[in-house]
């Protein structure tokens, strides 16, 4: 089974709300077994506009990627963040096919 991922663009705008909203998704990605493959890092942008930070996690499944952000428990941490981050999600599910 493929595996799903959140790609992820933003750029803070209140510390403090990203910060409490960070404090509180732990609790999503354990419950939906989500791994960061990206969390901030260098970048260099080569085409199209570029956000402050980049994340993408990895989950077992598109489908858990997708539920994990229809939870109860993700919609704590979006309300915990509140307007602290203008973003860019989206979630996509993997490739297990042939490889070039």
């Amino acid at each position: 089974m493929a595996k799903g991922y959140w790609i992820v663009r933003l750029d803070v705008t209140d510390q403090v709300k990203y910060d409490a909203y960070r404090a509180v998704n732990g609790a999503a990605f354990k419950k939906y077994g989500a791994r960061f493959l990206v969390r901030g890092g260098p970048f260099e942008k080569k085409l199209g506009t570029a956000r402050q930070h980049n994340v993408v996690l990895e989950f077992p499944s598109y489908e858990d990627a997708v539920a994990c952000y229809e939870s109860p428990e993700y919609a704590e941490a979006i309300a915990a963040r509140d307007d602290g981050a203008e973003l860019d999600l989206v979630i996509v599910g993997g490739y297990d096919g042939p490889q070039p």
